[in-house]
Parts: structure tokens; C-alpha cells; sequence
């Protein structure tokens, strides 16, 4: 029995040295190295989108921008990316339990979203504070990257988008008094109102009269009423597509027929869809021109509508481009790291995607061109 077991202590230890000297050449090899490049990485990144609700049309498309993104992706093959998508219902702290739920996973590399601004400013502090890197496809409102290091975003910020928005107007229309209408319970509509006044100020017009209203209301009739009686050049409206609609549909009924300029919440074809032909007559600065003849935008809307049976708009489009851009860093990074994810991201200069040259500023804020395009004969066409 003990030369069996000796035996069989010999024959173990041996095996031990073959499986290290094996494990120390697989380690350490040129050969190993390289075959570990070649590998695909891989990556789970968290989505937290408004998917339910009054806006869900935002949602909608931003899922949908970032689930023909990432098919392309991964057919292409360099790296493969999982998508987990969480609903916030357009509620800031349905988003932050959403978040909590998607960081609490140490395999999540990033996440994208929220939706709105007012969930974004909820949920990004915490994914700051965990060193996890956010990015908003959709959040337009001032102080979104300053929140942190880890914050960023793709859309283009109201501050740059009105003002632009306004000179076109403006320019076109001679216009030297405005009225104004925006919703004071959301941070969009807040924060657009803020740079549309701040706008108007620093332009020199006369501002008739400020109108107030809140999400989910129906009735316009109040504030619609003084603002045709102050007798406007413009209308600046700051709104979500929901509002936003109902206010010109109520607004041509009452005889109002001056354009509106409005905030980043009016580009959706939602507005159209509500508000018919009284949308005609909307101006507002964007990205994404849906009409436009480049290749990439025809090939996109062509993919898109193959996929989903409808045109995409501006807020699929930026997500589109946002896992591109996503991708690209994860590529750059070399592996599923969330510290080299980040900063191969932060690095992101030049990137050339659906919606032009792409690159982040020192904060993480976007550097790109934006266009101007109004609402003509029920449907955006270029503003010329």
C-alpha cells in the first residue's frame, strides 16, 4: 500500500511541474500574446431609456438607434458588444434604480442614457462617484459634462443649438419682438428657456411676454391668449415633443400664425404627427438632417426603415452613433476595462459618424456643426 502511494505521489507531483512549465510557456510566449490580441473583446454596456410613458417615442428610437448600431458592430466582428436596457419611464428616480441595478454589475463597461435631462442629472453623479463612465445621447440641457469626469454626451447642448436657431430666424424674418412659453418642471425646458432669454437679451429684442406651462397639460388657452394680444414677430417656445405639438396645434387655431423657434424637445416627427399641418412653420437647430442626399444618411434611413417600418429621427441617429463612438474607444482601450474605457473615450477627436466630425471637448461636451431645419408642408426640410 505505501509504494502505492508513493506512486501515486510521484505520478501527482509530476504532473504538477508539466501543467506549470506548460502554464508558464502560455503565459509568456510572443505567440500567446498575439493570440490574445487577435482576440474579439467583448463588452456589456447599460442602457436606461424612456420606453414607457408619454415620451416613449424618445426612448423608442434611442433603443432603436442603439440596436441597429450594434448588429453592425458585431457582424463586423472587431469587437461584440451586449446591450441591457432598462426603462425609466421619463422618471428621474426610476432612472437612478435603474442605474444602481446596472453598476451593481461589475461586468457593465459603461452605460448610455438616461433620456431626459432631469433623470440624466439624477443618475450621473452616482456613476461619477463609481467610475463609471455615462454618456447621454439626448441630453441637451446646460451643466450635463460638468457633473463629473466621467460624463459625457453626444448630443448637441441647447446653448449652442438655440442660439443658431435664432440667428437663422431671425435673419430670415426681420423679427425685433418675441413672445416666449416653456415648461418650468423639466430641466430641458428650463434650460432652454434660460439660453433662449439669455439669447434674446444679448440680440436686442423685445421680450412681450414669458408663459409658463407643466408636463401633461392640455389646455393652452390662458397663456396662448397673451401672447397673441402682445401681437409677436417669434414665438420661442421651449418644450418635450408631447406639449410642444398641442401649443402650436392650439396656437394656429387661435389665429396665431408667426413661426416658432424651439429647443432640442421639438425634433422628433412626433410634432407633426400631433399637431398636422400647424407644425409647419417650426425652426430649430439640429444634427440630423433626415432629408439630406450623403450616402451614409440615405443608407441609414434605408437600414432603419427596413428594420423598424419607419423613418428614424434626430434621437436614433445620435444613438447610433453614440455606440459607434462607444466602440471605437472600447477598440482603442484594447480590453473591457472601465479606467482604459474611459480615458480611450475621453481621447475620442475626429471621429467621423453618421452625424459628421465628432469629438469631445476638455469636459466631455460635444464639438460638431449643427443644422438648421423648420417644418415645411409636413415634414423638416433644410432652413434656407
Amino acid at each position: 500500500m505505501k509504494v502505492l502511494r508513493k506512486a501515486s505521489l510521484f505520478f501527482s507531483v509530476l504532473m504538477l511541474l508539466l501543467l506549470t512549465a506548460c502554464s508558464g510557456e502560455s503565459t509568456g510566449n510572443e505567440g500567446s500574446t498575439t493570440e490574445q490580441t487577435d482576440e474579439k473583446i467583448s463588452a456589456k454596456f447599460g442602457v436606461i431609456s424612456y420606453l414607457t410613458g408619454a415620451g416613449a417615442a424618445y426612448g423608442e428610437a434611442i433603443t432603436q438607434g442603439l440596436k441597429l448600431a450594434q448588429s453592425e458592430i458585431n457582424e463586423n466582428g472587431e469587437v461584440n458588444i451586449e446591450l441591457v436596457i432598462e426603462d425609466s419611464a421619463g422618471e428621474a428616480e426610476q432612472a437612478l434604480s435603474a442605474s444602481q441595478k446596472l453598476m451593481s454589475d461589475d461586468s457593465t463597461l459603461a452605460i448610455i442614457g438616461p433620456t431626459l435631462s432631469t433623470e440624466f442629472f439624477a443618475v450621473a453623479p452616482e456613476a461619477d462617484l463609481n467610475g463609471i463612465t455615462i454618456m447621454g445621447t439626448s441630453t441637451t440641457a446646460e451643466g450635463i459634462p460638468e457633473i463629473g469626469d466621467y460624463v459625457f454626451r453626444n448630443a448637441i447642448p441647447e446653448a449652442l443649438a438655440i442660439p443658431t436657431a435664432m440667428e437663422k430666424a431671425i435673419e430670415r424674418t426681420g423679427a425685433k419682438k418675441v413672445a416666449m412659453i416653456y415648461g418650468n418642471d423639466d430641466v430641458l425646458t428650463q434650460s432652454g428657456f434660460d439660453t433662449m432669454k439669455k439669447t434674446a437679451e444679448e440680440m436686442g429684442l423685445e421680450i412681450l411676454t414669458i408663459e409658463t406651462f407643466q408636463k401633461g397639460q392640455s389646455d393652452y388657452n390662458a397663456q396662448l391668449t397673451k401672447i397673441k394680444n402682445t401681437n409677436p414677430d417669434l414665438i420661442l417656445a421651449s418644450a418635450l415633443y408631447n406639449e410642444g405639438a398641442v401649443i402650436m396645434d392650439q396656437a394656429r387655431k387661435m389665429g396665431i400664425e408667426v413661426p416658432f423657434v424651439g429647443g432640442n424637445g421639438f425634433n422628433s416627427p412626433q410634432v407633426i404627427e400631433i399637431a398636422g399641418d400647424a407644425a409647419n412653420g417650426l425652426i430649430v437647430a439640429t444634427p440630423w438632417f433626415g432629408e439630406s442626399d450623403e450616402q451614409k444618411v440615405v443608407e441609414f434611413n434605408e437600414k432603419y426603415e427596413a428594420a423598424y417600418g419607419k423613418r428614424p429621427d434626430q434621437f436614433a441617429a445620435q444613438a447610433y452613433d453614440a455606440l459607434y463612438i462607444y466602440a471605437d474607444a472600447l477598440k482603442r482601450a484594447g480590453e473591457a476595462d472601465r479606467e482604459l474605457f474611459h480615458e480611450a473615450l475621453a481621447e475620442t477627436k475626429d471621429f467621423e459618424g453618421l452625424l459628421g466630425n465628432f469629438s469631445f471637448d476638455e469636459i466631455g461636451d460635444v464639438v460638431m456643426d449643427v443644422k438648421v431645419v423648420e417644418i415645411k408642408d409636413g415634414k423638416f426640410i433644410e432652413f434656407e
